[in-house]
C-alpha cells in the first residue's frame, strides 16, 4: 500500500485535500511491515472508511435569517462494535479531519480493548458566535440529520472539541424523542442526572497523566519534581496539568489558543483555571510571563502534554522540543514529519490513541451503566480506569521492546492486528 496510490484515497476527496488522513495513512503504511502477515489480505480494510454522511444542519437564527452550515458523521470501522466518537463544533472542521478522527477512534478503542469501532463527526461552525438558542437549534437540527447512523447500539457519539454535557443532552432528548422513548445510552458524556458517568470530566486527562507516569517510571523519571508543559488547557490539558501538580510535579507553562505563558517556578493550576474562566484567555495570570509560541515549544521541561488539535508540532517546531516525554492528549498532534524528528531527538512520544483513551474509556463505563441502569462510585470509576490504562501501556511497551519499535508503532499493531482479526473472523456478507 501506498499513500500516493488514489485507490487508498477515497473518490470524494482529492490528493490536495487529504490534510489529516494523509497523517493516518502514513501511519497505516508505516505499521504494515509489522502486522501478521495472515491478516494483509483484510488491511486495505483500514483505508477505506465505512460510512462518510455529510449533511446540511439550517436553522433560523435569533435574527431570523435562515443560516445553513454543513455536518459530517464519518463510521470509519464496526467490525468489533458499535461505532464510538465525539462530535466537535469548530471552524476548522472539514471530511478529512472527521476520517481520520474515525480511524483513530477505531485503532484507540482497539488498543484499550473497549468493544466499540471508531466514528466521529463534526459540524464546520464557530460555535462562540452563536447564542445558546442558537447552538441548541444547530444541535437538534445535526442529532436529526445523523439519526439515521446513531443509536446505542450502532453509533454512540460523545462530546470533543466545543461540545459538553448540554450538548449531548440535547442529542439524547432529540433522539429520543424520535424514538419515542428515552434513550440514554445513544451518547455518553451527558449530564449524571440524564445517565452519565461519575469520573468522565476528568477522563482523557487522567488517562494522559496514568500513561505517562507509567512511561516516567519505565526510563526513570521522577514525577514529582518533573517540569511540565502543557499545550491546550481545556478539559484534556487542564485535568492532566492539574493531576500532574497535585502528584508534585511543575506545571511551568502553559499555552491555548488565547497566548503562552510560563513560570519556572510551576503554576497554581486551579488558579490559572479560574482565571481562564473568569476572563477568557491566559493573559493576566498572576506570576506569569508571556512567551511566544515558539518559545512555548523550547522550554526546558522533562514532560509536554500536546492536548489541542492535530497537527500542532510539526517538522518546523519539533527540533526545538527539549522534553523526555511527548504525551499526545490531542487527536494527531504529530506530524510523521516531526515523528522522525522526536525519534532522532531520543523523545519519548506516548501516541493519543494509548495516552487519551481514558475518556473513550470512562465512555464505555457510561454506556455499560446506562444498559444496566446500575451506577458506580467515582472511586470504583476511577479504579477500573487506573488498571485499563495499565494494562493497555504495558501491553504497547512490552510489544514495542519484543519488536523494536517505536510506542507509536507498537499501539498501531496492536489496535490494527485486533480490528483485521475481528474483520478476518466475520468474513464477507453476502
Amino acid at each position: 500500500m501506498n499513500m500516493q496510490n488514489t485507490t487508498a484515497i477515497p473518490s470524494y476527496l482529492s490528493i490536495e485535500s487529504l490534510g489529516p488522513w494523509a497523517t493516518y495513512l502514513t501511519q497505516i503504511e508505516r505499521v504494515t511491515p509489522y502486522l501478521d502477515k495472515a491478516l494483509l489480505p483484510w488491511v486495505e480494510t483500514l483505508i477505506r472508511p465505512k460510512r462518510a454522511l455529510i449533511v446540511d444542519v439550517p436553522i433560523r437564527l435569533d435574527n431570523g435569517v435562515i443560516a445553513h452550515y454543513e455536518g459530517y458523521r464519518v463510521q470509519h470501522n464496526l467490525s468489533r462494535g458499535p461505532g464510538k466518537g465525539g462530535i466537535r463544533f469548530h471552524p476548522e472542521v472539514t471530511l478529512s479531519e472527521v476520517m481520520a478522527l474515525s480511524a483513530w477512534m477505531t485503532i484507540k478503542n482497539a488498543v484499550v480493548n473497549v468493544p466499540y469501532g471508531g466514528a466521529k463527526g463534526g459540524i464546520r461552525v464557530d460555535p462562540k458566535k452563536l447564542s445558546m438558542p442558537e447552538l441548541e437549534r444547530l444541535t437538534r437540527r445535526y442529532a436529526s440529520e445523523i439519526n439515521i447512523l446513531i443509536g446505542p447500539d450502532r453509533d454512540i457519539p460523545a462530546p470533543d472539541i466545543n461540545t459538553n454535557e448540554q450538548v449531548m443532552a440535547w442529542i439524547m432528548d432529540t433522539f429520543s424523542m424520535n424514538q419515542g422513548r428515552t434513550a440514554t445510552g445513544v451518547v455518553t458524556g451527558k449530564p449524571v442526572t440524564l445517565g452519565g458517568s461519575l469520573g468522565r470530566h476528568d477522563a482523557t486527562g487522567r488517562g494522559v497523566f496514568i500513561c505517562t507516569v507509567e512511561a516516567a517510571r519505565r526510563i526513570g523519571l521522577s514525577i514529582p519534581g518533573a517540569r511540565v508543559a502543557v499545550q491546550g488547557f481545556g478539559n484534556v490539558g487542564e485535568a492532566a496539568a492539574r493531576l500532574f501538580a497535585d502528584a508534585g510535579a511543575k506545571v511551568v507553562a502553559i499555552q491555548d489558543e488565547t497566548g503562552s505563558i510560563f513560570n519556572p517556578n510551576g503554576f497554581d493550576v486551579r488558579r490559572v483555571h479560574r482565571h481562564r474562566i473568569e476572563t477568557g484567555q491566559l493573559a493576566g495570570v498572576p506570576d506569569a510571563e508571556a512567551i511566544d509560541a515558539e518559545h512555548f515549544w523550547a522550554c526546558d521541561v522533562d514532560i509536554l502534554v500536546a492536548a489541542a488539535l492535530e497537527n500542532q508540532i510539526t517538522e518546523h517546531n519539533a527540533p526545538a522540543i527539549r522534553a523526555r516525554i511527548l504525551a499526545e492528549g490531542a487527536n494527531g498532534p504529530t506530524t510523521p514529519e516531526a515523528d522522525l524528528i522526536l525519534q532522532d531527538n531520543k523523545v519519548l512520544v506516548v501516541p493519543d490513541v494509548l495516552a487519551n483513551a481514558g475518556g473513550v474509556t470512562v465512555s464505555y463505563f457510561e454506556w455499560v451503566q446506562d444498559i444496566s441502569a446500575f451506577f458506580w462510585t467515582e472511586e470504583e470509576i476511577n479504579s477500573r480506569l487506573d488498571r485499563i490504562m495499565r494494562d493497555a501501556f504495558a501491553a504497547v511497551w512490552d510489544a514495542a521492546q519484543n519488536k523494536g519499535i517505536l510506542l507509536r508503532t507498537a499501539a498501531f499493531v496492536l489496535g490494527c492486528e485486533r480490528v483485521l482479526m475481528a474483520r478476518k473472523l466475520r468474513g464477507l456478507y453476502p
